[in-house]
C-alpha cells in the first residue's frame, strides 16, 4: 500500500505541477493582457485546487503510514537533527499545506472580485505564491536522492 501510494504521490506532482502553470500563465497573461475572465479561467483554478487537494490526501494517507514519519515520531529529538526526517516529517507537510491554501484562497478571492484584472491579479499573486511555496517544499532530488518519478 506504502509503495502504491508513494508512486500515485509522484506521478501526481507533476499533474499539480501541469495545473499550476497553466492557472497561473492564464491568469498572468489575463491581468497584463487586461483580459475577459471566462469559464476557462475560473475552470483552471479549480482543476488546480482539485488537483493540490487530491495530491494532499495523498500525502495525508502516506504521513500516517510511512515508516520514515514513524521513525521520526518515535524520537521527535532526532528527528530534529536528520535533515531528512526533519524535512518529511514536518516541513514538507506545513509548507504544502500553507500551498494549498494559498491556491485556494486564489481562487476564491478572485472570484468575488468584480472587474476582470483584478480576478486575473488576484489569482495570478496567489497562484504564484503557491507555486513558490511548493518549490520551497518539493524534496528535490539533489537533496535527498529522491527519483523524479517513481514507477
Amino acid at each position: 500500500m506504502y509503495n502504491i501510494l508513494l508512486i500515485a504521490h509522484s506521478f501526481v506532482r507533476w499533474l499539480v505541477v501541469a495545473a499550476a502553470l497553466a492557472a497561473t500563465l492564464k491568469a498572468v497573461a489575463g491581468w497584463l493582457g487586461k483580459g475577459t475572465w471566462t469559464r476557462l479561467d475560473d475552470r483552471l483554478g479549480l482543476i488546480f485546487t482539485i488537483v493540490m487537494d487530491v495530491q494532499v490526501l495523498i500525502g495525508i494517507l502516506l504521513y500516517i503510514i510511512s515508516p520514515l514519519i514513524h521513525s521520526a515520531l518515535t524520537s521527535p529529538s532526532s528527528a530534529l537533527a536528520d535533515p531528512s526526517l526533519r524535512f518529511f516529517g514536518l516541513f514538507h507537510e506545513l509548507l504544502m499545506l500553507v500551498a494549498v491554501a494559498l491556491a485556494h484562497m486564489g481562487r476564491a478571492l478572485s472570484r468575488k472580485k468584480q472587474e476582470d484584472v483584478s480576478k486575473f491579479r488576484t489569482a495570478a499573486i496567489f497562484y504564484i505564491l503557491s507555486i513558490l511555496v511548493v518549490l520551497v517544499a518539493i524534496p528535490w532530488p539533489f537533496d535527498f536522492a529522491r527519483p523524479w518519478l517513481r514507477l
